[in-house]
C-alpha cells in the first residue's frame, strides 16, 4: 500500500503547447506498471483550456468547481459544470476548458496504452473557442 500525503506532490503548471491561458495541474495518482491509469486534478483560470488532444484508451473528467467547456471534433461545445461527468471515447479528438469568465476544475482519469496516455494537437484557436 502506497499513501501520498496531500501536498506530497508539487502542483505543475499546464505547459503553454499544451493548454492557453493559466492552467494548473496536480497529481493524483499515477501508479507503476502494469496499472495503467493516470489521475491529476487540473485547474483552469477563466479562458483557459486545452490543445485539441485524443487518448488511446479514452478519458473520463468529474467537474469540481466552477463552470466549463467542452467539446469534441464536429460537435457543439458543451456546458460542464460541478458533479457533471464526461466521457471522450479512445481516439476521439476533443478539447475542455473553462469558459471565458468562470475558472472550472476537473479531475482527469485516462490510462495509458505502450505508456501513452494522451496525443496532444494544435491549439483550439480563439475563434473556435468563442464560437
Amino acid at each position: 500500500m502506497d499513501i501520498w500525503r496531500s501536498g506530497a506532490r508539487p502542483s505543475g503548471k499546464g505547459p503553454a503547447e499544451y493548454f492557453t491561458g493559466a492552467v494548473r495541474i496536480d497529481p493524483l495518482n499515477s501508479p507503476p506498471e502494469p496499472a495503467r491509469v493516470a489521475m491529476a486534478l487540473v485547474t483552469f483560470e477563466p479562458g483557459a483550456r486545452t490543445a485539441w488532444h485524443t487518448h488511446p484508451l479514452g478519458q473520463t473528467l468529474i467537474v469540481t468547481a466552477g463552470c466549463g467547456w467542452a467539446q469534441r471534433e464536429g460537435g457543439p461545445i458543451e456546458d460542464i459544470r460541478p458533479g457533471d461527468v464526461v466521457w471522450f471515447a479512445p481516439g476521439e479528438k476533443h478539447w475542455h476548458g473553462a469558459t471565458p469568465t468562470t475558472g472550472m476544475s476537473h479531475i482527469a482519469i485516462q490510462e495509458r496504452l505502450d505508456g501513452a496516455a494522451v496525443t496532444w494537437m494544435e491549439q483550439v484557436s480563439d475563434a473556435q473557442y468563442r464560437r
